[in-house]
C-alpha cells in the first residue's frame, strides 16, 4: 500500500480525473476526502469506495470560497487528526473562453476564480495543517497548456493554468525545508466528459488529436496513477516540478504524420 495511513483531500473529486484519483488513493490505503461542489455526486463516489472496504468520506465545498475551504480542512483535522495530501484538482473550462479579444470579462473572472483562486485557497489552508503534522504533499492540477500554447484558443483557461504552475513553484521553494512538497500535475487532453463536450466539433477535435504524438487521448486513470506517485513517499525528492503526463505533446517540435 503506497499511501497507507495517509489522509488526502481531492477537490473536484466527484468526476473525471478527481474521481479516478479518489479510487486510486483509496486503493493504495489512504483515507480519501472526496470534495466537490456537487455534494451528492461526491457522496456517491465515497459510498462506492466504502462499499469496497476502503476509507472515504465526502464533503460539499465551493473551492472559490475561503470560508468553505477553511472549513473543509478544519473538518478533516477534527475527524482524521491530520492532512498528508492536498490534491487541488477542481477546475472548469467554459465554452465561451476563446481568444483573448473575444472572451467576455465575466467568463475570464469565472475561470480564473475556480482554476487559480481555488488552488490558492486549497494551499492557503492545507499548508498550516501539513506543517502541524510534520509535512505533506501538495498536488495542483495545471495543464500542458501551461507549458505550450493550445491548438484551440482558450485564453482564460491557459492563463489560469500558467498561474497554477507559477504558484506551485513558489510554494515548493518556500516550504521545501519545512517538509512540504508541491508539484503541478500537467495532463494532456484526457478522455473525460469535460473534453468530450469540447470535442463535439469535429474540426476542433482533429486540431487537438493531430498534436498528440501517441495518437490518442489520455485516460483519467493514467493521471490518477501519476498523482499516486506524487502523493507517495516514493517522490520524496520531487518538488517544484511541472509533471507532464501529456502523450508527448510538449516534446513535439513538428506535427506527426
Amino acid at each position: 500500500m503506497r499511501l497507507e495511513g495517509k489522509v488526502a483531500i481531492v477537490t473536484g473529486g466527484a468526476g473525471g480525473i478527481g474521481a479516478a484519483t479518489c479510487r486510486e488513493f483509496a486503493g493504495q490505503g489512504a483515507h480519501v476526502v472526496v470534495a466537490d461542489r456537487d455534494g451528492e455526486r461526491a457522496r456517491r463516489v465515497a459510498d462506492e469506495l466504502v462499499a469496497k472496504g476502503l476509507q472515504a468520506s465526502a464533503v460539499a465545498v465551493d473551492v472559490t470560497r475561503g470560508t468553505e475551504m477553511e472549513g473543509l480542512v478544519e473538518g478533516v483535522l477534527a475527524n482524521r487528526g491530520r492532512l498528508d495530501v492536498m490534491f487541488n484538482n477542481a477546475g472548469i473550462f467554459h465554452e465561451r473562453d476563446v481568444s483573448v479579444t473575444d472572451t467576455d470579462e465575466d467568463i475570464w473572472d469565472l475561470v480564473i476564480d475556480v482554476n487559480l483562486k481555488g488552488v490558492y485557497l486549497g494551499c492557503k489552508y492545507a499548508i498550516p495543517a501539513m506543517l502541524a503534522g510534520g509535512g505533506g504533499s501538495i498536488i495542483n492540477t495545471a495543464s500542458f497548456v501551461a507549458i505550450v500554447g493550445a491548438a484551440v484558443s482558450q485564453s482564460a483557461y491557459t492563463a489560469s493554468k500558467g498561474g497554477v504552475l507559477a504558484l506551485t513553484r513558489e510554494i515548493a521553494v518556500e516550504y521545501a525545508r519545512r517538509g512540504i512538497r508541491a508539484n503541478a500535475l500537467c495532463p494532456g487532453p484526457i478522455d473525460t466528459p469535460l473534453l468530450a463536450d469540447l470535442m463535439r466539433d469535429e474540426a476542433a477535435k482533429a486540431r487537438r488529436l493531430v498534436h498528440i504524438p501517441v495518437g490518442r487521448l489520455g485516460r483519467a486513470e493514467e493521471i490518477a496513477q501519476a498523482a499516486v506517485f506524487l502523493a507517495s513517499d516514493e517522490s520524496s525528492f520531487v518538488t517544484g516540478t511541472d509533471f507532464l503526463v501529456d502523450g508527448g505533446i510538449a516534446a513535439a517540435y513538428v506535427t506527426p504524420e
